[in-house]
């Protein structure tokens, strides 16, 4: 299948490739091929292949459990965004009522979404690329961190710069980001990172949907420290991706709540 990006400013920043189960996937990335004692101490089983091209792929065995809670997720994700499906409608009206309590939605093709960041009148046409588990990431963190999500929204804290970030494009793009940095579309996990969050999985359900709050907050708190503008959105999510990958690598961490980010939540 084809990459998907959803640009800000007419730039594109955060794309994800759509992998076929079975289909090899080339990586450069360095936690590719480090393995690590203190890993494969707690139960991650590492087969590494050699290429012929001399780049090592790895790959991590799974327990039953691991396995199924991946497949409910990748359910999720393989769902796209169809306006036709009153479920879809509702969850939509749901995420305008979270951001604006009280004021009312004149419909779902409105100018009044662009007030919260949506490049037009239609938030389909961005839930295209992120399908319907974009949609449900927004809905969660409304719903389990509201004054986080609020503050986000409206950009309450620091100093900011004359030109933001768009709150619901950035939202897309952090999904985008996660499926791919968690290769959540590979049979199995060929990334330590990778591998680490489905431990995490395993043990809570709602993983994915938890880091993706964490990780909003992490990219607006590395948006502040870079004193960021509009066209460094693609920087600031780099740095917010190496920045949570060495956080869920940390080896006595066994639970997000645990994760240093998790701090800037409130």
């Amino acid at each position: 299948m084809e990459d998907r990006t959803v640009g800000i400013g007419g730039a594109s920043f955060v794309a994800v490739r759509k992998i076929p189960h079975g289909e090899p996937c080339h990586s450069n990335s360095a936690e590719v091929v480090a393995g690590s004692a203190a890993w494969l101490g707690k139960g991650l089983s590492c087969v590494c292949v050699q290429k012929r091209d001399s780049d090592a792929s790895t790959f991590f065995d799974l327990t039953l459990a691991q396995e199924e809670c991946l497949e409910r997720l990748q359910r999720r994700i393989d769902v796209p965004y169809d306006s036709s499906i009153t479920e879809h409608q509702d969850a939509l009206r749901a995420l305008w009522n979270a951001a604006f309590p009280g004021e009312e939605l004149r419909g779902l093709i409105s100018e009044q979404w662009k007030e919260m960041g949506w490049q037009g009148k239609d938030p389909s046409t961005d839930f295209r690329g992120g399908g319907f588990i974009s949609l449900e990431n927004f809905l969660y963190f409304s719903r389990n961190f509201p004054k986080s999500f609020q503050d986000l929204l409206w950009k309450r804290e620091g100093d900011r710069s004359v030109w933001e970030y768009p709150f619901a494009v950035a939202g897309v793009n952090i999904t985008f980001m996660l499926i791919q940095m968690l290769d959540l579309e590979a049979v199995k996990p060929r990334t330590l990172v990778a591998a680490a969050f489905l431990k995490f999985l395993e043990e809570n359900e709602s993983a994915f949907d938890l880091l993706y709050c964490i990780t909003f907050m992490l990219m607006d708190h590395q948006w502040l420290s870079m004193h960021a503008s509009y066209m460094d959105f693609n920087t600031v999510m780099k740095s917010t991706r190496s920045h949570l990958e060495k956080e869920l690598l940390v080896e006595d961490i066994t639970r997000l709540e645990d994760l240093p980010s998790y701090k800037l939540l409130s």
